[in-house]
């Protein structure tokens, strides 16, 4: 009866220690596609924050580019009439 209690307590030591190996490879493959998907969400989200800074420049920047040509539509309309045209 004594050999059928340690085959019983090897077997059983043998089945969790599987079971912990198995998950801690499954948990390591997960942990690295965490690592993965997170490493490329940040590249995108450094893109996009790239690409939102530069339009922020551009929308800052058209007012004063419709001001100026307002102001050099007026000039050049002040010299067709001083020109006679």
């Amino acid at each position: 009866m004594a050999i059928e209690v340690i085959v019983s307590l090897v077997s059983g030591c043998v089945a969790i220690l599987c079971c912990l190996i198995s998950s801690f490879i499954a948990s390591s493959k997960a942990i690295a596609y965490i690592e993965k998907t997170q490493a490329i969400t940040d590249t995108k989200l450094e893109e996009l924050t790239r690409e939102v800074r530069r339009h922020n420049n551009f929308a800052e920047r058209m007012p004063v580019v419709e001001e100026q040509v307002k102001i050099i539509n007026h000039r050049l309309n002040n010299l067709e009439k001083k020109s006679g045209g």
